[in-house]
C-alpha cells in the first residue's frame, strides 16, 4: 500500500569543511564587524583572539569585492537586509555566537554556509514526510545556520529523524533503533535559543519537541463501546492526531475493536491502514506508532477456525461438513470431561488433532482459557481444570455417561481442584504477563510504575500466590491418585495457618490498592495502554487488572462453600468427615481473622488521617490501643471549651474524646509573603482545644426535646485533680445522626472503660429547666451563632487592616454581652442566673434535681456568668 505522507523532498547536502583560515590566492584573512557588533565589545574582544586584522561596517559591502583579504563577515542577526545582500554575494558569513564559540580555540571553521550558532553542532538530520518544498527549505537552512547537518539516507551515523507524520519506513527504522524523532518545532524552539553560548538541541529540555505519537495522522475509530471511545477519542488529540470518519478520503488508520467486529467496514478509505485496537494501546503505550503490518485486522471467516487439512477440504460437501460437526462435537465433549485420569478417554493421535477446534480454542483468546504450568500426565484433565472461571462464556457440561461413573463427594471434589487451578492459573497471569514487565526498568519509554508504586499494588500478592501454588499441587497429586479413603481434610488444614498468614495484608490494603491503581490508570495513558493491551491477551481471558486482583477477595469464601459441599457427600464414619470440619472451621476463623483485622486496620488508618487533619493535635491521640468509634458535629451551648455558639467536632475513641473545633473556610487578609507562605502548608480542618479521658465523664444527660429545645445533650465532667464538676452543653448538628443512637454508643464506651456493666445508669433524662437551658436560648443561640462568627472574623479583618487595637475576643464578648439570651439584662428580669448544685453527677435517674434543689442566686448586669457554681 502506498504511503500517504512519506514523499520526501531529496535535499542537496555536500558539506566541505576547513579545519583552518582558509587562504585564497595567498589573501590574508580578516575579521569584519557588521552593524551594530561593531560597538559590541564581547565580540570585539572574541575578533582580537583570532590576531587578524578587524575592520567594522554598516552593512559590509565596501569589504565584498576586496579580495586582498579573505574576509569574514560577522553578523548580529541572519535574518537582516545586510546578511541577504552578503549571503547573494557569496561572504564567508558567521554570527556572534558562532565567533565567540571559534575564539575560544583560536580555530574558525568554515563549511562554505553560514554558521550562526552551534546549538546544533554534530547533529546530523534526516527529513521525512515533509511535502512542501518551502517549508523544507526553511528547515534546512534553520538547520544548517545552527551548525547541523542533513543526510538523505537514513543510517547508523543519524542522530534525529526530522518527521511529519509517526508512519513511513524511516520512521520505523528511528523507532527501532531508538533514534529520537522530532517535530518541526524542535527547528524552531532551538533556534530560538541561537544567541545562547550553551544552549544545544540535544538537552533534555527540548525533549518535550518530539514528535508525538499520532502527529498528523487522520484516525478513524470503529467498532468500542462509547465510554471507551471518548477516551481514545482524547488520547487521539492530545498526542497530536486528527479524528476523522470513514468517509475521508484522507484517513491514514481505521482502527476496529477485534473483539467484537468481524468483518472490515466496506467503505473503509482504500489507501489506510486497517488496524486492531492492539496497534492503538501499544502506540500509546511505547509513545511511539509500531508497524502497522504487526497489528491488521484479519477478516474473521470460516478458515480462521479450521485446521490447515480442514481448509484444503470442499466446504460445500454434506459429507465433510457433518464430519467436522462431529469431530466439533466430540472434542468439546472430550475438553469438558471432569473425569479421573482412568475414566478418560486416551488424547486422539496426531492427526486428528490438527483438525480439532479444541485445540485452536485453547490457544486462542477467544477460548478464554488459562494455560495452566503444571505437568500432568494427563494434558487433557489439566485442561480441564484451567477453563477460566467466571468469563462470559458457556459453560462445559461433561457427559451423562462419565457423570454416572463418579460420586457425587468425587464431582465436588474435583470441582474444588478445578477452581484452585484457574485461581493459581490467575495469580500466574498477574505475575507474568503483568508484574514482570512492569518491573523491566529497560521498556521503551522507561518505566511506568516506580518501585513504591510496584509493592503498593502488588507486594501482597506474591504470598497468596505461592502458598495456594503449593495447594493446587497436592490436590492435583490427590486427583491423579484418588482412592474413596482420601484425606481432603488434611490438605486444606496442612495450608490453614499460611492462608492466614498470607490473607491480611493483601485484604486491608485491597481498597486502597484498588483506589491508587484507578488513579494511576486515569493520569497515565502509557500504564493505561499497557493494561489494555494485557488485557487482551489469552492469559488474562480479556479481564481487566482490577477484575484479576479482586479474585482473592472471592476465593476463600468459595472455598468455604465447596469444603461445606463435600462434607455434605462425606460419610460421618470416615476419617475424613473429621478433617473436613476442622478444615471448614478453620476456613471460617481466617475469614473472621481477616475481617476483624480488616476492621482493625481500617481504624488505625483513620486515627492516622484525623490526627493530621486537626491543627495542634497531642501526639498521644495516636496510641497502639486506642481506636476510633465515630464523630459528630455539635453547636456549643455552654462556655466551657471555645464559646458559646462555636461549632464543634466531637471524636469519640474507645478511651478519649477529642473535641476540635472547625476552622473558618475564610482566610484572614495577609500580606503577600504570608499569603505565599499559607499555600505551602496544608490546611488542615480542625484545631485542637480537649482531649478528654472518657473515664472523667461522670453523668451522660439526655435533654428532652421540647418545641423549641432539639437534640441538646449534656455531659458532667470531673477528673480526679478538679475540685467540682464542669458541665459541656452541647446541641447535635448532623440531622442523619440520631441522638439516641450517638449517646447509646458513648454510654457504652464510657461503661467499657469504667468497667462496669449498668451501662443505662451512665444516662439521664432531664428536661431544659433543670440545667437552666432556656427553650429560647438554643433558638436564639443557633440563630446568633453565625453572627458572633461573622461579627468576629469582621472584626479581625478590620482590626488587622486599619490596625484597630480592639482584638476579635473582646469585640465578640461585647457582643456576648448585649445580645445573648444567656447573659442576665437589666431589662430581661426575668432571665434566670447559672444553675447551682451541689453535685452533678449525683443527679437521679428519674430526671429530677437532688434535694436541696437549684439554687438560683441573683446574678448582677456585669458579672459573666459561669455554667456551674457551687451553692453555699
Amino acid at each position: 500500500m502506498a504511503e500517504v505522507t512519506q514523499r520526501s523532498i531529496m535535499l542537496n547536502v555536500d558539506v566541505t569543511s576547513v579545519s583552518q583560515v582558509e587562504v585564497e590566492s595567498g589573501a590574508d584573512p580578516r575579521i569584519c564587524l557588521v552593524g551594530s557588533l561593531a560597538d559590541d565589545a564581547e565580540t570585539l574582544e572574541a575578533a582580537k583572539k583570532f590576531d587578524v586584522p578587524i575592520v567594522t561596517s554598516e552593512t559590509g559591502q565596501e569589504y565584498v569585492s576586496d579580495f586582498s583579504y579573505c574576509t569574514y563577515f560577522i553578523l548580529a542577526d541572519f535574518e537582516s537586509d545586510e546578511f541577504e545582500e552578503l549571503n547573494k554575494a557569496g561572504a564567508r558569513l558567521l554570527g556572534k555566537p558562532a565567533l565567540l564559540k571559534y575564539s575560544e580555540s583560536g580555530m574558525l571553521t568554515y563549511t562554505r554556509r553560514p554558521v550562526f550558532c552551534h546549538v546544533m553542532k554534530d547533529i546530523i538530520i534526516v527529513f521525512t514526510g515533509f511535502r512542501k518544498k518551502s517549508e523544507v527549505s526553511r528547515l534546512l537552512k534553520l538547520v544548517h545556520y545552527m551548525g547541523g547537518s542533513v543526510k538523505n539516507e537514513i543510517k547508523e551515523n543519524v542522530t534525529h529523524l526530522l518527521a511529519y507524520s509517526s508512519t513511513g519506513e524511516k520512521y520505523q527504522y528511528a523507532v527501532t533503533f531508538n533514534i529520537p524523532v522530532m517535530g518541526e518545532d524542535w527547528v524552531h524552539a532551538a533556534w530560538a535559543h541561537r544567541d545562547e553560548a550553551e544552549a544545544r538541541a540535544d538537552s533534555e529540555a527540548m525533549g518535550k519537541y518530539k514528535l508525538k505519537v499520532f502527529q498528523n495522522l487522520r484516525i478513524v475509530l470503529e467498532g468500542f463501546p462509547e465510554e471507551e471511545k471518548v477516551q481514545m477519542e482524547d488520547l487521539v488529540q492530545q498526542n497530536g492526531g486528527i479524528l476523522t470518519s470513514l468517509d475521508d478520503p484522507q484517513a491514514t488508520h481505521v482502527v476496529l475493536e477485534d473483539q467484537t467486529m468481524t468483518e472490515k467496514p466496506a467503505d473503509c478509505p482504500p489507501r489506510a491502514h486497517v488496524v486492531k485496537a492492539e496497534w492503538f494501546w501499544t502506540s500509546i503505550q511505547m509513545e511511539a506508532c509500531p508497524d502497522e503490518k504487526l497489528h491488521l485486522f484479519e477478516q474473521m471467516n470460516l478458515s480462521t477456525l479450521m485446521s490447515p487439512r480442514q481448509m484444503f477440504s470442499s466446504p460445500s460437501t454434506p459429507g465433510s461438513r457433518s464430519r467436522r460437526r462431529k469431530r466439533l462435537r466430540e472434542t468439546v465433549q472430550h475438553l469438558a470431561q471432569d473425569d479421573s485420569p482412568s475414566t478418560l478417554p486416551s488424547a486422539p493421535p496426531a492427526s486428528k488433532r490438527r483438525s480439532s477446534v479444541g485445540d485452536l480454542a485453547y490457544l486462542s483468546a477467544e477460548g478464554s482459557l488459562l494455560d495452566d504450568t503444571v505437568s500432568t500426565p494427563n494434558r487433557l484433565l489439566s485442561r480441564c481444570y484451567n477453563e477460566l472461571d467466571g468469563v462470559d462464556q458457556t459453560p462445559l457440561s461433561p457427559p451423562p455417561v462419565d457423570l454416572r461413573q463418579l460420586s457425587a463427594r468425587q464431582r465436588v471434589f474435583h470441582e474444588l481442584v478445578k477452581t484452585e487451578c484457574n485461581y493459581v492459573s490467575i495469580l500466574d497471569a498477574v505475575e507474568k504477563v503483568i508484574k514482570v514487565p512492569l518491573e523491566n526498568t529497560l521498556q521503551p519509554g522507561g518505566p511506568m510504575l516506580d518501585a513504591q508504586e510496584l509493592r503498593y499494588i502488588f507486594g501482597n500478592l506474591p504470598p497468596i500466590h505461592e502458598v495456594h501454588t503449593r495447594m493446587r499441587n497436592d490436590l492435583l497429586h490427590l486427583a491423579h491418585n484418588w482412592t474413596d479413603d482420601a484425606s481432603i481434610g488434611e490438605i486444606i488444614l496442612k495450608y490453614s495457618t499460611d492462608l492466614e498468614k498470607a490473607y491480611p495484608p493483601f485484604i486491608n490494603f485491597f481498597e486502597n490498592m484498588k483506589e491508587m491503581l484507578q488513579k494511576i490508570s486515569t493520569e497515565r495513558p502509557r500504564f493505561h495502554a499497557f493494561l489494555k493491551i494485557a488485557q487482551n491477551k489469552p492469559e488474562c481471558g480479556r479481564q481487566s487488572l482490577q477484575e484479576l486482583m479482586i479474585r482473592p477477595v472471592q476465593r476463600l469464601p468459595s472455598m468455604s462453600l465447596l469444603i461445606n459441599d463435600i462434607l455434605k457427600h462425606t460419610e460421618k464414619s470416615t476419617a475424613d468427615h473429621a478433617a473436613l470440619e476442622q478444615a471448614l472451621d478453620k476456613i471460617k476463623s481466617v475469614m473472621t481473622f481477616i475481617n476483624d483485622d480488616k476492621r482493625k486496620t481500617e481504624a488505625k488508618l483513620k486515627l492516622f488521617e484525623i490526627h493530621n487533619d486537626i491543627e495542634m493535635c497531642p501526639p498521644n491521640l495516636v496510641a497502639s490501643h486506642r481506636m476510633y468509634m465515630s464523630k459528630v458535629d455539635v453547636t456549643e451551648l455552654s462556655d466551657c471549651c471555645s464559646g458559646r455558639g462555636d461549632t464543634l467536632t466531637l471524636f469519640l475513641f474507645n478511651d478519649v474524646l477529642e473535641i476540635c473545633k472547625k476552622k473558618s473556610k475564610y482566610n484572614s487578609i495577609k500580606s503577600p509573603s504570608r499569603a505565599n507562605l499559607h499555600s505551602f502548608k496544608t490546611i488542615k480542618t480542625y484545631k485542637h482545644l480537649e482531649m478528654m479521658n472518657l473515664a472523667h465523664i461522670k453523668r451522660i444527660v439526655d435533654i428532652r426535646e421540647t418545641e423549641d429545645c432539639h437534640n441538646v445533650f449534656a455531659l458532667v465532667i470531673r477528673s480526679n485533680q478538679e475540685l467540682k464538676e464542669r458541665l459541656f452543653t452541647f446541641t447535635l448538628l448532623q440531622e442523619d445522626t440520631p441522638k439516641s443512637s450517638f449517646l447509646k454508643t458513648l454510654c457504652r464506651t464510657v461503661a467499657n472503660i469504667a468497667c462496669r456493666n449498668d451501662v443505662e445508669n451512665f444516662l439521664v433524662s432531664m428536661d431544659p429547666h433543670h440545667l437552666d437551658i432556656e427553650t429560647s436560648d438554643v433558638s436564639l443561640t443557633n440563630a446568633l451563632s453565625k453572627a458572633l462568627r461573622f461579627a468576629t472574623r469582621t472584626g479581625r479583618k478590620v482590626s488587622r487592616a486599619f490596625s484597630f487595637n480592639k482584638s476579635p475576643s473582646k469585640l465578640k464578648r461585647a457582643v456576648s454581652t448585649v445580645m445573648s439570651p444567656f447573659g442576665t439584662l437589666p431589662q430581661h428580669s426575668s432571665m434566670r442566673g447559672a444553675t447551682s448544685v451541689n453535685n452533678l453527677a449525683d443527679l437521679s435517674l428519674s430526671g429530677t434535681p437532688p434535694t436541696g434543689g437549684f439554687a438560683q442566686p441573683m446574678a448582677t448586669p456585669t458579672s459573666r456568668r459561669r455554667p456551674l457554681k457551687h451553692a453555699h
